[in-house]
């Protein structure tokens, strides 16, 4: 069943503050859609049929491979709704170094080329985040109605979102979800998480089987006392 057929399509590069466009975009009512395949190394030649597959079945997109495949989108899809995320570029590298470190799945593969990680080569990095979003405008330039460049870190929010989305302002506060630690933090949180989980699951099986023997004892004997008191 498709979804509405205006669709949302968030192509801002990842520490922009996609998160909180994702997070504001659902409190309005839209049905997002994340990154995917971002760890598969065919996401070059596959990224498109991928998202090709899932746009019926959602209303807004964000996250990688989005942003790179704005104009089949635009093509595919005539009608729809894009909203770059940008930030100060110096701001946005640093924030890169610190989240993703030297981290290179398949999909900072595709972005930036090999061997392209924020700490290993932030200029490249740098430049092709400029690159992109200088397309990004280019393409767009004569299109207000279908295009908006938010800025989180200007204090843009609630009121040019709903303005281009012909929404009401929510009354709630605007999500604000920038991460300010790293990928290999989040990574153990969600380990420990996953780990604090799995010991109390064991934790509470293994109290279950110490206690079971002497529940049962307590239900035998019980069963024998009530036996002897019923008259023969």
């Amino acid at each position: 069943m498709n979804k509405a057929q205006t669709k949302i399509f968030c192509i801002g590069f990842q520490k922009t503050g996609t998160t909180s466009l994702g997070k504001a975009l659902e409190m309005l009512g839209y049905d997002v859609c994340g990154p995917i395949g971002v760890t598969d190394p065919r996401i070059g030649e596959k990224a498109l049929e991928w998202a090709a597959e899932r746009i019926p079945a959602y209303d807004a997109f964000q996250d990688n491979p989005w942003p790179l495949l704005y104009k089949e989108l635009d093509a595919m899809w005539p009608g729809s709704k894009f909203i770059l995320t940008t930030r100060n570029p110096r701001s946005w590298i640093r924030s890169m170094r610190k989240y993703f470190g030297d981290y290179e799945a398949p999909a900072e593969v595709w972005i930036y080329g090999d061997h392209c990680t924020p700490l290993k080569a932030p200029r490249r990095c740098l430049q092709r985040y400029k690159r992109h979003n200088r397309e990004v405008r280019d393409y767009f330039k004569d299109r207000p109605d279908d295009f908006i460049e938010i800025d989180f870190s200007k204090g843009h929010g609630w009121q040019e979102l709903c303005d281009f989305l012909d929404r009401q302002v929510p009354d709630k506060p605007f999500p604000r979800s920038l991460k300010s630690g790293s990928l290999h933090a989040e990574a153990q949180r969600h380990s420990v998480g996953i780990l604090g989980t799995t010991r109390t699951a064991i934790h509470r099986a293994a109290m279950f089987a110490l206690r079971a023997p002497y529940r049962l004892g307590r239900v035998f004997v019980s069963r024998m006392a009530r036996n002897r008191m019923k008259p023969h």
